[in-house]
């Protein structure tokens, strides 16, 4: 982007330019009237600034509104289809994708299993390729893709490590390999801090001033949030609780986390001869809801010492088929005489979280990039 001295009337029509296609994007298509009041601007500005973000091909007629007196007046919205990029969600045994616009377009979310052969850009391509066709959109306008993964991220030397999950996956150089075979730009996030995202965002955490999502599935991660903005750690490994060795009490048998709360350890407690991924009827088995609860709490432990979370939130596939009865009993067992008790509570986003929290984060990622296309001159 070229500069522009501050004051100019260049300056001032960018500007502008840019406050309108915030409103149109956080209101939804307006009348010109109706984005002179928000903007406050008067309807002949109004006026030229839709004008040159239609020539910029950034907006265009959507409908009309009706008014109590007169012709109805025409509507205008942001173009759904200027910029695309796809969400995707890497799971224990396959992929989630769904496409995204800058308007938040509901598209049809895809699902599809691990191939035997696996890398960042095959798999990144499938998901991509998949999402268009089912969105029936062109995969020439997706520009920018967010990819969820069971590992830690350092995005800035992308780096993974604690890569288990993800084999073909190389612990250095994963973006970079996605961006140069498919042309488009990469961010790599760990799922539970996108999930922690998506809490924040629009589940249970939206009043929260500091929260921690404990994700409870085949493995366990925390995602910490502090004043809506995810602790991370200097590697990108901060919230690995699954590979914290806790000590024993309250019944509860020394060992690692993932060893005491994994899927296969919450499998094991029931008795029955099923697949990890099988959890109906956890929520009505009190003994097993018990044992987990008291789990739970001890792995919780550090965390509450160390954060001082106001919340606590569980999510993740053994958490939902648990239930609110879980989040209770966890509840009941935290805290003490020694500092206060942080609130429990079940994760409202359901099983889409790390899904939703990609999408969330492209949202804005797009959104960047459209108003980056606002002429300057």
């Amino acid at each position: 982007m070229s500069q522009i001295d501050p004051g100019t009337s260049s300056w001032l029509r960018t500007r502008n330019d840019r406050e309108a296609l915030r409103l149109l994007l956080e209101h939804g298509p307006l009348t010109r009237t109706r984005l002179g009041e928000l903007s406050g601007m008067s309807k002949p500005t109004a006026t030229q600034m839709l004008a040159r973000l239609e020539k910029a091909e950034l907006v265009a007629p959507v409908g009309e509104a009706s008014g109590s007196r007169g012709p109805s007046a025409v509507t205008w919205g942001v173009r759904g289809d200027r910029v695309t990029g796809v969400a995707v969600s890497m799971t224990d045994d396959g992929l989630q994708a769904v496409l995204v616009d800058a308007v938040g377009t509901e598209h049809p979310i895809v699902e599809l299993a691990a191939p035997g052969l696996r890398s960042p850009e095959g798999d990144v391509r499938r998901a991509i390729e998949a999402a268009c066709a089912a969105a029936g959109e062109d995969r020439r306008r997706v520009e920018a893709v967010t990819v969820g993964v069971q590992a830690a991220v350092s995005g800035a030397h992308d780096l993974l490590s604690l890569t288990d999950s993800l084999p073909g996956w190389p612990s250095t150089g994963a973006r970079a390999r996605i961006e140069s075979a498919l042309g488009v730009t990469a961010t790599l996030e760990n799922d539970v801090n996108l999930a922690t995202m998506a809490e924040r965002a629009f589940g249970v955490a939206q009043d929260a001033d500091c929260f921690a999502l404990l994700w409870l599935g085949v493995g366990l991660g925390v995602g910490v949030d502090i004043g809506g903005v995810i602790h991370r750690g200097a590697h990108g490994g901060a919230g690995e609780i699954g590979y914290l060795a806790v000590a024993a009490g309250a019944g509860v048998p020394a060992a690692v986390t993932t060893a005491l709360l994994g899927a296969d350890a919450v499998v094991s407690l029931s008795g029955d001869d099923r697949h990890p991924a099988d959890l109906d009827g956890l929520d009505a088995d009190a003994a097993v809801l018990g044992v987990l609860a008291d789990r739970v709490a001890l792995t919780l432990e550090p965390v509450l010492a160390v954060l001082d979370p106001d919340l606590v939130v569980l999510g993740g596939p053994t958490a939902l088929a648990a239930g609110g009865a879980l989040a209770e009993l966890v509840g009941a067992r935290i805290g003490g005489a020694e500092r206060p008790a942080a609130e429990v509570r079940l994760s409202g986003t359901g099983h889409s979280a790390v899904l939703a929290g990609a999408r969330s984060l492209l949202v804005e990622q797009i959104r960047s990039r459209l108003e980056d296309r606002i002429p300057t001159q």
